[in-house]
């Protein structure tokens, strides 16, 4: 399923994130200060207002924290159902992405799921998706 995606802007901030699946990486702001973990990407740490941040490389690893089965097609030829949900990341405490969960039927995703990044390369983009790890 590939979905009409809206394009981030890059930037400064947000393109180690965007553009870290080139590599296969799934890249997440982390302070050299405080240790802390900060998504959506910004080059000040939320936790200590500290400058001295960087993308750093994760597992790429989470579990399915919650999520919606979406039957309304939004868009001109865009398929339903698909699954929108929120994923909490192993490694990087207190930071969820909201993504798609692909590669399998919509009835087969389940709260608590193990779920591993894949990307989807749109102009240059790199979106982080998951698939179930099972």
């Amino acid at each position: 399923m590939r979905l009409p995606r809206p394009r981030p802007k890059l930037d400064q901030e947000n393109s180690a994130f965007w553009t870290g699946g080139a590599e296969g990486k799934l890249r997440i702001v982390r302070c050299g200060d405080c240790g802390n973990y900060t998504h959506p990407p910004r080059i000040l740490c939320r936790h200590c207002q500290s400058e001295n941040v960087s993308a750093e490389p994760v597992a790429g690893t989470g579990v399915i924290d919650t999520f919606t089965v979406n039957h309304q097609p939004w868009a001109k030829d865009l398929p339903v159902p698909y699954v929108i949900a929120r994923v909490a990341l192993d490694g990087v405490p207190g930071v969820y992405l909201t993504t798609n969960i692909v590669n399998c039927p919509v009835e087969a995703v389940g709260f608590g799921d193990p779920v591993r990044v894949v990307f989807e390369e749109q102009d240059g983009v790199f979106y982080p998706l998951f698939e179930k790890a099972d």
